[in-house]
């Protein structure tokens, strides 16, 4: 029996997403999420995803690179049970990614097809194998292959260029995965329309009119426009999904999963700019070779929905290290002890 098996539901889930759910971040949400104090009694458990990760890389790159891309694939056993993401059209670098996860401990191996970049697509993977459903069973079967033991799951789209539901879902059923996250929008459509959750609802029937009594080896997990664990909760209801994955709404709120509502909300300005802080000093620990750049983006979600949220928001752009960081979010702390203790 997989860990799928072993869960209870609702099951709830934090999305892949390149350059945000990195080993630093992930840390954080753990520490806040499942390992805070305050939140006891309160948090949902949930299921770790890392960034997606080359399995191309893996299997050819120089020592260097092959470096950064281990890594990514760094975690804490405060985040299981965690799974790798692996993207690939080359059913033998899938499995030995997947037997790579496998001796790293990961309790999952996901495969991603639906990312929509265009140079993952150009390899033939991500949103491509909706196009290629015979390549991509033999993806899954390889995933199996390497991983073994530890199970393998699936996250796509309702389809390519227009809603394939009930023809794509089949073809990914027919490779029994242990889970398929259906982001509910197709790879035309990004992110730019809602999600539609009534065809979560439909991705359920199908798992359940395809497996029959065997539904439960499956589980269906939707994903789109979540704002926090108790939306989540509320489409699971709605749909009969196993469980749902969040992951635009994490971004400056690593509490997210500390209770059924917005959690933030309970927090003072100085204790969100702690952990934005702390934030920064793991990404600089954990990803000394990736730019700090990327750390900016998280600053823009953390320093919000205040008065003169903006200029700080402005100073933070022009640190370099998290130790600028710290002195500017102490510096404006000093400046506005009125708004420290401000609860947003």
């Amino acid at each position: 029996m997989s860990f799928w098996q072993r869960l209870g539901t609702p099951i709830f889930a934090l999305a892949p997403m390149a350059d945000v759910t990195d080993p630093a971040f992930r840390r954080i949400i753990a520490t806040h999420s499942k390992s805070d104090p305050a939140s006891a009694g309160t948090r949902v458990p949930y299921v770790t995803w890392t960034e997606f990760i080359s399995a191309d890389g893996l299997a050819l790159a120089p020592e260097e690179g092959r470096a950064k891309l281990m890594a990514d694939l760094a975690f804490n056993e405060i985040e299981r049970p965690i799974v790798a993401q692996f993207f690939t059209a080359t059913p033998l670098h899938m499995e030995r990614a997947a037997a790579l996860a496998r001796e790293l401990g990961f309790d999952g191996v996901d495969i991603n097809m639906g990312c929509p970049d265009k140079s993952i697509e150009r390899q033939g993977a991500g949103a491509a194998h909706m196009r290629n459903p015979s390549l991509a069973q033999e993806v899954i079967a390889a995933a199996k292959q390497g991983a073994r033991d530890v199970p393998v799951s699936v996250k796509t789209r309702l389809g390519y260029n227009k809603d394939e539901l009930e023809e794509w879902l089949p073809k990914v059923l027919a490779a029994k995965p242990a889970a398929i996250t259906v982001h509910a929008r197709t790879r035309k459509e990004l992110s730019l329309v809602p999600a539609r959750w009534e065809r979560v609802k439909r991705a359920v029937e199908i798992r359940n009119e395809i497996l029959g009594d065997a539904s439960h080896e499956t589980r269906i997990l939707g994903n789109g426009d979540l704002m926090h664990v108790r939306d989540a909760m509320d489409k699971i209801a709605a749909t009969g999904a196993d469980g749902a994955m969040l992951g635009r709404a994490i971004f400056g709120n690593p509490w997210l999963f500390a209770a059924p509502d917005p959690f933030r909300e309970r927090l003072t300005l100085e204790k969100r700019f702690t952990v934005m802080v702390e934030h920064t000093k793991l990404y600089e620990e954990l990803l000394p070779h990736k730019s700090f750049a990327i750390m900016r983006k998280h600053y823009k979600a953390y320093v919000s929905g205040f008065d003169g949220a903006a200029d700080l928001r402005a100073n933070l752009m022009l640190a370099d290290s998290a130790l600028e960081v710290r002195e500017r979010v102490n510096a404006w702390l000093a400046a506005h002890p009125e708004l420290a203790r401000q609860v947003l």
